[in-house]
């Protein structure tokens, strides 16, 4: 009897290190577990898809970008005959243009990832026309026919078909082929530039493509 009890009480012992080496295993293996779980959640940070919508949302808060802007200059004249008299007026009317572009129309669906070739397509909306905002301490003008400009209204008259015929015109040549191409130009760079750059500092070299769909508006 006394004996089976120290055989017991001796066994005792040997059981520790091997409890110490399972608690040591499953301590490691939750660390290793750990480990997997915070690779992968940095690994999905870096994710092209998740940096690009990153960039997206970052965009859309910026709500508009002014990639382009320009000075145009209106030249009209109107013209009136009333009582057998005429009355001319010429107006030269300078004025800015800003080219903008709705970023909050950027939508996740007008992104296109293509993960075989690494390229990042984006489909952007018109660019509008802002303005014009005129310079109105450089305008000039031009009047003929002083007695039907003193006599009448008729000068107020000349002064409004003026100013209405000047601010289309400037829009007119806001709108001409060079400067929108000029425009859209711009504004493809830099939404290409607000996407490539996360994307490169993320490690992941893609190329990235903006265009436009349809004739700017505005």
């Amino acid at each position: 009897m006394g004996a089976g009890v120290m055989r017991s009480s001796a066994s005792a012992p040997r059981l520790w290190p091997r409890l110490i080496l399972l608690v040591a295993a499953a301590l490691m293996l939750t660390a290793v577990w750990w480990a997997v779980t915070a690779w992968q959640g940095w690994h999905k940070g870096y994710d092209p898809e998740t940096v690009v919508a990153a960039s997206l949302e970052g965009l859309r808060e910026q709500n508009v970008l002014v990639p382009f802007t320009a000075r145009y200059v209106a030249v009209v004249t109107s013209t009136q005959s009333r009582l057998g008299l005429s009355a001319k007026k010429t107006m030269i009317m300078p004025g800015t243009v800003r080219y903008e572009l709705d970023l909050g129309k950027l939508q996740q669906s007008d992104l296109d990832w293509d993960a075989g070739t690494n390229a990042l397509n984006i489909l952007l909306p018109p660019l509008r026309l802002a303005g014009p905002e005129i310079d109105i301490d450089a305008i000039s003008e031009y009047r003929d026919g002083e007695i039907l400009l003193t006599l009448t209204d008729a000068e107020q008259r000349l002064d409004a078909a003026n100013r209405k015929a000047a601010q289309a015109e400037l829009i007119k040549q806001a709108r001409g082929a060079t400067p929108m191409r000029l425009a859209q130009g711009a504004a493809r760079t830099a939404v290409e530039q607000s996407f490539a750059m996360p994307l490169k500092a993320a490690g992941i070299d893609a190329k990235v493509t903006a265009r436009f769909a349809a004739a700017p508006a505005g």
